[in-house]
């Protein structure tokens, strides 16, 4: 059987998955989604919110909308036990974005089918070998595949990682709990009563109460599926009743496992979101930071892809990302140390409490969360180098526009602030989109403050800053050169 050909495959139609699908399409390469899930429904709600950055990055492909008018905004994230204020961030979205990743995956799924990325549905990838020019891709259900790249976007006990004999270094859990939505007889007064999710009013027989239960076992280390009877024996233990659990629509198990790939990439394949990096599910940073990947990974993808870079660039996708997670493992570390219940973890918790209710900490970690302080190493100079540009109001030649208007096609932009048809942008032409506009001459960045305008800057298809300075520096030219291939 001739194998299905396509330029990169994606194992997984998760949240990064669907986002990395995306960015490869914008950028004309021919990208497949190998999905195990016969449909895009998930039983379970999983994650729950998409904080600023994320909301940053889907303003910058034009699709923020979908999500914003079914989510719920929040000033607040959390931080261990304390809350802390994220609303006076220098960003258009300083809030949390209470949504489910089912409606999260709904949107993505619907943008991606747009773009026309073909969706295998109910295969899943159970093996792959791969040579110099490609990966030869074993799929359930299906003929084989034959792929340039290969990306494993398949969550935590990824295959894809797995096979490829990368390390996933970390720490095992210290704890493990149950969250479920079922029907109880008799709603227990401890209950936060959340509202269930979209399955379980669905399913839901009528018999009993349906309510979400988040409950602690008294095993650690437990990998299998989580079952009823796991759900009523950890009750019991804790209670001394199951209050009548029945009827489950989902039930899952997490804990405080933190992982992290040992590398992104071993030569054609490359791993984002669950399957480089777990941990707690405290602030909810996961789904986010698998889509940042996904939009970091892309464009830079697509460029190798197409031949306008060589494979090393690649490499920065690790060299830029790994960091990113590795912070947000100490953070969620630290947020469960802080949750232990004896004399001195609660004496530790009240002075982190006192610390986050003044201004620089607070600003610190807020921002941290929030994803807006990132920084990645484009060299030294101008404060913005490296960081996310802000979504200044421009006003140009065809009217007022907002920055990130102008990378919806996730193409780089060189915006010109300064006198119009300065640098010559002809011999890179095809790639990178030339910008003259005015904008003002301070801007407000997370944790810097306010900072000079620079002359002109060079604006990644990710958002971030890659060159800024005046249009004559000899260093323009090599910027454009390193980051998105040598001029026709």
């Amino acid at each position: 059987m001739d194998a299905i050909e396509h330029d990169v495959v994606i194992a997984g139609g998760g949240p990064t998955g669907l986002m990395l699908a995306g960015e490869l399409a914008l950028a004309g390469v021919d990208v497949a989604v190998v999905e195990r899930r016969v449909g895009q429904e998930l039983p379970e709600s999983r994650a729950g919110g998409l904080h600023s950055r994320t909301i940053e990055v889907l303003d910058q492909r034009g699709i923020a909308d979908r999500f914003l008018s079914r989510g719920k905004r929040s000033r607040a994230v959390g931080f261990a036990t304390s809350q802390v204020d994220i609303g006076d961030l220098p960003t258009r979205h300083g809030y949390l974005l209470g949504l489910w990743q089912n409606h999260t995956e709904h949107e993505l799924a619907g943008w991606v089918g747009e773009l026309d990325v073909p969706v295998y549905r109910g295969r899943e990838v159970i093996g792959f070998a791969q040579d110099d020019s490609g990966v030869d891709i074993e799929v359930s259900d299906g003929g084989p595949m034959r792929a340039r790249y290969l990306v494993g976007c398949d969550g935590g006990r990824s295959l894809v990682r797995k096979t490829a004999g990368i390390d996933f270094p970390g720490w095992d859990p210290t704890f493990s709990c149950l969250v479920a939505e079922v029907e109880v007889e008799r709603v227990p007064d401890w209950l936060s009563r959340q509202p269930v999710g979209p399955a379980r009013r669905r399913a839901g027989s009528g018999k009993g109460t349906p309510v979400r239960i988040v409950v602690a076992e008294s095993r650690v280390g437990r990998t299998g599926e989580a079952s009823l009877h796991d759900l009523s024996e950890a009750l019991i233990a804790e209670y001394g009743t199951d209050y009548g659990v029945s009827n489950p629509s989902w039930i899952s198990r997490f804990g405080d496992t933190s992982r992290q790939a040992a590398s992104y990439r071993d030569r054609r394949v490359l791993l984002a979101g669950d399957a480089a990096h777990v941990h707690a599910p405290v602030s909810g940073q996961g789904l986010n930071l698998g889509v940042q990947d996904a939009v970091n990974l892309g464009w830079k993808l697509a460029q190798v892809v197409a031949g306008a870079s060589a494979e090393s660039l690649l490499d920065t996708y690790h060299a830029e990302r790994h960091p990113v997670a590795a912070r947000v493992l100490r953070h969620t570390m630290a947020q469960h140390a802080l949750l232990r219940t004896d004399e001195r973890t609660r004496s530790l918790r009240d002075i982190m409490s006192e610390l986050l209710s003044l201004y620089e900490p607070r600003q610190r970690v807020a921002a941290m969360i929030a994803g807006l302080d990132i920084r990645y190493d484009c060299g030294e100079g101008h404060p913005l180098l490296g960081r996310r540009m802000p979504d200044l109001d421009l006003v140009t030649a065809d009217g007022p526009r907002r920055v990130f208007t102008l990378l919806h096609q996730a193409r780089p932009v060189l915006l010109n602030l300064g006198e119009p048809n300065g640098f010559d942008v002809t011999p890179w032409a095809g790639r990178i989109r030339s910008v003259d506009a005015k904008a003002a001459a301070t801007w407000e960045l997370p944790l810097l403050g306010e900072v000079a305008a620079p002359a002109a800057l060079v604006i990644r298809p990710d958002g971030y800053v890659a060159w800024a300075g005046e249009l004559t520096d000899a260093s323009l030219p090599d910027a454009l050169t390193s980051w998105f291939g040598e001029p026709e």
